[in-house]
């Protein structure tokens, strides 16, 4: 069984004469222990994949299934809860708490969700793969967008979730941190037996891939 399966997924913004299919009859599926990396241009559905895979968005038709769980299957609290200590997510927009130090981020994650984080080694670990272990008593607003995006990255990880959905995770990062991250993601998915699935427009991450899609006009081609 694979840790998600998205079958037959269309999704619709609009209507009537504003109706516009962003998404035609989508099947997708990773495993545990895999990187699925998902590249296309700009407006051509990446972002509105992610969101369905992660609960974020309710599709128009067509089924979503973590861990054996169908999200239409679910009420908003179960799914709430299913997003919490299934999906770990790292967006282009960072999500970070601007009255928090990086340090704080992580903590008031810990008081959401107790149980199932990372240890505080596997945490060291990652920081410092990431390059901000001296950032810990920094706000975000002190803080590059490329640093920002390093913390969100982290943040995602430190609950230990089976699957993470990464959408653009390399946009403000130069090489050097790209081949880090790219190399930390490819890592958490064999090591940790992970199924990640990254939607970008950064050719630099397609040599992680295990498998590489392509999405164009809102269809999903399988490429490797």
């Amino acid at each position: 069984m694979s840790t998600i399966a998205i079958k037959d997924v269309d999704h619709f913004y609009g209507t009537g004469s504003a109706k516009f299919q962003a998404l035609h009859a989508i099947n997708f599926a990773a495993d545990a222990g895999t990187l699925s990396v998902i590249s296309g241009p700009s407006g051509s559905g990446k972002s509105t994949f992610l969101a369905i895979m992660g609960g974020l968005l309710t599709p128009t038709s067509g089924t979503v299934t973590v861990n054996d769980k169908r999200y239409d299957q679910m009420g908003q609290k179960q799914r709430d809860a299913l997003r919490l200590d299934e999906i770990g997510f790292v967006l282009q927009s960072y999500k970070l708490l601007p009255y928090l130090t990086v340090a704080d981020q992580f903590k008031f994650v810990k008081k959401v969700r107790p149980k199932g984080n990372v240890s505080p080694a596997e945490n060291d670990e990652i920081l410092a793969t990431l390059g901000i272990s001296s950032l810990l008593d920094k706000y975000p607003g002190e803080l590059s967008g490329g640093q920002q995006q390093r913390v969100a990255i982290a943040r995602a990880l430190y609950t230990n979730p089976a699957i993470i959905l990464a959408d653009e995770p390399t946009a403000a990062l130069d090489s050097s941190r790209v081949k880090e991250v790219g190399t930390l993601l490819k890592n958490l998915a064999v090591k940790y037996n992970k199924a990640v699935i990254v939607v970008t427009h950064d050719l630099r991450l397609i040599g992680f891939a295990d498998h590489l899609y392509e999405i164009e006009d809102g269809h999903l081609t399988q490429k490797q």
